[in-house]
């Protein structure tokens, strides 16, 4: 016997590719787009139409029940699409048509602007909550009671006691050793001599029950020590000289004159310095037409003038050392009690900067050499000259 078998045919379902118009556009994605598109948040979009963020959620899911007053919310379903740049009539009506809100007579009790009671409201549904739904992130969520509480706070706080209990305890401590009393023993007890009634002649120590042979007399260290004058809070001086006025630095000492010198004339001591050498003189001059600048150390000009050939310039004597800037550095230099110095520069170049201080002058540049320029060696000649004539 043959068997037969038999195939069920499969059913071959044309599944097209879709396009992108083939899926379901609905409001609040094309709104939500165009608010992306612009930036805006929710609360942003409420700042600036003055349009509760909650009503805003509401336009963009449809969602009619969220509005306390329906007769706003044509009004505010336009307001929203023209802040989006898009056409008011279309998305209120795109509204109505997902929503199924149509506009009420002003007679007609859809209209009517009463809020609904707070039983309506907690019997609403959580779908219908706006607050509870999923499509308002804007709504803060609620936070723990130990939520803003860090670890890190927990531990600070808890050193800060430990501290304060510990200084507490220390002050503690030390006020009670501070008002402790403590009772030192003396070197020798006190002791009852007689205990004998002054009106009665007759009795004696043995009769009063003490025993007086066994009574020692205090020691002599012991009654020294009691009786041992104070010390006083100021020292008495008992001057043993005169008054320091009355003494003439001028008749004793190393002042007091010499033997042969007049009277009423001042001692003359040699080898006494009382007072600082002078400072070297630092003269600027040029052998040929030289312009300079001198600032002081906080940067007022001191002298600025163009030397001619052999004039020259003496510094002041400051405590800081002023600064030299020239042009045609080459033919200026500079003299040190005499002695002469540089140039300041090499030819026509600009001398920047230069400390007029002896000692650096010195360390800076070295004596100038009269055969390398001869201007110089011209201008000195005349100037050692000048006071011969």
């Amino acid at each position: 016997m043959i068997g037969r078998s038999f195939r069920r045919s499969k059913v071959v379902e044309d599944v097209g590719a879709k396009g992108f118009d083939d899926f379901e556009l609905r409001l609040g994605d094309v709104m939500r787009g165009e608010r992306a598109t612009l930036g805006k948040s929710l609360l942003d979009v409420q700042r600036e139409l003055k349009i509760k963020a909650a009503y805003i959620a509401a336009i963009e899911n449809a969602d009619p029940t969220a509005f306390d007053t329906p007769g706003f919310i044509a009004g505010y379903v336009r307001s929203y699409a023209r802040y989006l740049n898009m056409d008011p009539d279309w998305a209120f009506d795109t509204f109505c048509t997902e929503s199924g809100f149509f506009t009420a007579h002003g007679m007609s009790a859809d209209a009517s602007s009463v809020k609904p009671s707070r039983e309506e409201r907690l019997s609403r549904p959580a779908d219908k909550d706006i607050f509870a739904a999923p499509a308002t992130p804007f709504v803060p969520a609620g936070e723990a009671m130990m939520s803003r509480v860090e670890p890190g706070a927990i531990g600070s706080v808890l050193v800060l006691i430990a501290l304060v209990t510990g200084l507490g305890y220390g002050g503690w401590t030390v006020l009670q050793e501070v008002q402790k009393v403590q009772l030192a023993p003396v070197e020798q007890a006190p002791t009852v001599i007689a205990d004998i009634d002054p009106l009665s002649g007759n009795a004696t120590g043995a009769q009063a029950g003490v025993d007086v042979a066994s009574f020692t007399p205090p020691t002599a260290d012991a009654l020294d020590r009691l009786y041992r004058p104070q010390a006083l809070d100021t020292p008495v001086m008992v001057p043993r000289d005169g008054p320091i006025a009355s003494l003439d630095p001028r008749l004793n000492g190393m002042l007091a004159p010499s033997i042969g010198s007049a009277p009423g004339e001042a001692p003359v001591i040699a080898g006494v310095q009382v007072v600082e050498e002078n400072a070297p003189e630092v003269v600027l001059f040029a052998v040929r037409p030289t312009w300079i600048r001198v600032r002081s150390a906080d940067g007022t000009i001191i002298f600025e003038k163009i030397l001619d050939t052999g004039e020259e310039y003496v510094l002041p004597a400051t405590q800081e050392p002023p600064v030299l800037r020239a042009g045609n550095s080459g033919s200026l230099y500079f003299k040190l009690n005499g002695q002469t110095y540089g140039p300041a520069g090499a030819g026509t170049s600009t001398a920047k900067n230069v400390a007029l201080a002896a000692d650096l002058l010195r360390e800076s540049y070295t004596v100038a050499d009269l055969d390398a320029d001869p201007a110089l060696a011209e201008v000195i000649n005349v100037a050692q000259a000048q006071p011969d004539q």
